[in-house]
C-alpha cells in the first residue's frame, strides 16, 4: 500500500506560482510512476503530468512550459511547480501512483492508477 498526502495548494493571482508537494509512505516511490491530476468543478479529472522512475516526464498540452514535475526519491516525495498560473488552472490537484512494471503505456487515465492522495485545492484569481 502507498499512502499519499498532498500539500501546498492555496489562492494565487493569475501569473503567480505555487509548488505542490506529495509525500508518500508505505512504499518507496522509486518503483512507481507518479502523476498529478486535476479536477475542476463540474469537469472530469484530467492528467496534468507524469513522472517515470527513469526520469522521463509527460505534460498535458494545457500545462506544458508552465508546470514541472519532479521527484525526490530520498524524501519519497513528488512535486509540482506551477508557474504563470491561469484562472483555468484552478482545480483540486491530486497525486497518484502506479507500480511501474504494471504498465508499459503512458498512463493518462485516472483508472490506471492504484493509489491516490486526498487532493489539494488551487484557486487562481484573475
Amino acid at each position: 500500500q502507498v499512502q499519499l498526502v498532498e500539500s501546498g495548494g492555496g489562492l494565487v493571482q493569475a501569473g503567480g506560482s505555487l509548488r505542490l508537494s506529495c509525500v508518500a509512505s508505505g512504499r518507496a516511490i522509486s518503483g512507481y510512476i507518479m502523476a498529478w491530476f486535476r479536477q475542476a468543478p463540474g469537469k472530469e479529472r484530467d492528467i496534468a503530468c507524469i513522472s517515470w522512475t527513469g526520469g522521463a516526464t509527460y505534460y498535458a498540452d494545457s500545462v506544458k512550459g508552465r508546470f514541472a514535475i519532479s521527484r525526490d526519491n530520498a524524501k519519497n516525495a513528488v512535486y509540482l511547480q506551477m508557474n504563470d498560473l491561469k484562472p483555468e488552472d484552478a482545480a483540486v490537484y491530486a497525486c497518484a501512483a502506479v507500480y511501474a512494471p504494471k504498465t508499459l503505456r503512458v498512463p493518462r487515465k485516472s483508472d490506471e492508477y492504484d493509489y491516490w492522495g486526498q487532493g489539494t485545492q488551487v484557486t487562481v484569481s484573475s
